[in-house]
């Protein structure tokens, strides 16, 4: 029987927390596989323009970001492997990972197959996706200067985004499919009282409308009366949750009560020594290409660190 390869680290998903968990622990002479996922690059892969990551005066779109750190993390010796894991086995050391029917082992795992916004489901909302459909009103707020934009959702994280947009837009409407909202009483209470707010309780979207360039307005049904109406908007941010992307560690890590990761307290480290998570797959809170690519690097260095105390 051939002794099969051990690596002594492999990066689940390719992010900009894996990309730059990648660089990291590639300078540290570790040569990282990452197994990037069919659909490598996450989130940003979805977004046009990035206005607010360091070093990119002019603007990047998010896939030219990817791109550039991507060949950074290549340039000093990161492998790439653009497939799925399909199944994992961290009971034992070295840690298993199936790509299909191939085996991976490895010494340490960083993971960081990061979280999936949340869509309404509806046709129309893919069609005018980045073109005024928006689940990130911290990414895409700044583009909807003097207009009418609208916000879908009734949590702690819906009522942020709406007071987070009426510093740029003209008015922002808040859509909400029951007649009281889950978010904090303080919240609620600084959106209920806001000048430029306006909520439209009961409310569904059922339509995204908009001409051959961008989104011009909304289709929605009121689920009392079953009455349609018509809103004006050039904008819809969708704040009705993410979901982090984690079935394939479900009972092997710890997750909190929606998914995400458990990291310990100013580290990456799970609840299984050797493996280590980082970006939005373990952050259900600041969910920014910067903190992601921040956390990567911890990720690494704490791995490094790691492998380095068993000699």
């Amino acid at each position: 029987m051939t002794q099969q390869n051990i690596e002594n680290v492999i990066i689940i998903g390719s992010g900009p927390a894996g990309l730059t968990s990648a660089i990291y622990t590639a300078r540290a002479n570790l040569a990282p596989l990452m197994i990037e996922g069919e659909e490598s690059g996450g989130q940003l892969m979805m977004t046009t323009e990035v206005e607010n990551f360091p070093g990119f005066p002019k603007g990047v779109t998010g896939p030219e970001l990817i791109q550039t750190i991507r060949e950074q993390a290549e340039r000093f010796g990161t492998r790439f492997l653009t497939k799925n894991v399909t199944k994992v086995d961290f009971s034992t050391r070295p840690f298993k990972v199936w790509v299909d029917k191939e085996l991976y082992l490895s010494k340490s795992i960083i993971i960081s197959t990061g979280a999936s916004a949340k869509y309404l489901g509806i046709e129309s909302e893919r069609i005018y996706m980045n073109r005024g459909v928006s689940a990130c009103a911290t990414c895409d707020g700044a583009f909807f200067r003097n207009v009418d934009v609208a916000v879908v959702g009734g949590g702690d994280t819906a009522m942020e985004e709406a007071m987070f947009l009426t510093r740029f837009a003209k008015k922002v409407s808040i859509i909400h499919r029951r007649d009281s909202f889950r978010a904090s009483k303080i919240m609620t209470d600084r959106v209920l009282n806001h000048s430029k707010i306006e909520v439209l309780w009961n409310r569904e979207v059922i339509e995204v409308v908009g001409n051959s360039k961008n989104m011009t307005g909304l289709v929605l049904k009121n689920v009392v009366t079953g009455g349609l109406e018509n809103l004006s908007a050039e904008g819809l941010f969708l704040a009705i949750g993410h979901k982090p992307n984690t079935d394939l560690f479900k009972g092997v890590l710890d997750t909190n009560e929606v998914g995400y990761l458990i990291t310990k307290p100013h580290s990456s480290y799970t609840n299984i020594e050797g493996v280590f998570a980082a970006g939005d797959v373990q952050d259900h809170v600041y969910r920014q290409a910067i903190t992601a690519a921040g956390s990567g690097c911890m990720a690494a260095i704490d791995c490094e660190r790691w492998l380095e105390s068993l000699g």
